[in-house]
């Protein structure tokens, strides 16, 4: 299993190496269905905690990444993020922290979910579809 702070380390490597897709590969990936790609049993992160999974697609031609982050000081902020090509990030669910600013400079609140966009990577949010996050309160439902 990865470790969290190798996790953090490729991702700002990648920071220096921008990895573009196409949106419809970018939709194709999120499309796509994720199986664990190994059988270890791992506990959910703690206050403060973070725990990166690696996945792999149904064909096993395609890896990816779940990173779920806990906040450090405030109990309901955390983040759930799915990655491909180890450092492009698919999608991202912010919940428990500030709003964010999308390159237009509109401001979403909190809960927002992050998704892929052609040219602008991860940094547009909308906010969480209500019928998807019924209760951020109960990390693990929020997590499935």
């Amino acid at each position: 299993m990865l470790k969290a702070a190798d996790s953090d380390k490729i991702i700002k490597r990648a920071e220096m190496v921008e990895i573009n897709l196409s949106q419809a590969d970018a939709d194709q990936l999120i499309a796509m269905r994720k199986l664990s790609a190994n059988d270890d049993e791992c506990e959910y992160p703690g206050m403060g905690g973070s725990l990166c999974l690696p996945l792999v697609s149904e064909d096993k031609r395609e890896n990816f990444f779940l990173d779920i982050n806990r906040g450090k000081i405030e109990l309901k902020k955390g983040k759930n993020q799915n990655r491909a090509k180890q450092v492009v990030v698919l999608v991202r669910l912010d919940f428990g922290g500030t709003p964010h600013r999308n390159p237009d400079g509109s401001e979403i609140g909190c809960p927002h979910l992050h998704l892929y966009r052609e040219g602008f990577a991860d940094k547009w949010a909308f906010p969480a579809p209500a019928d998807k996050f019924s209760d951020l309160s109960n990390l693990w439902k929020t997590l499935e």
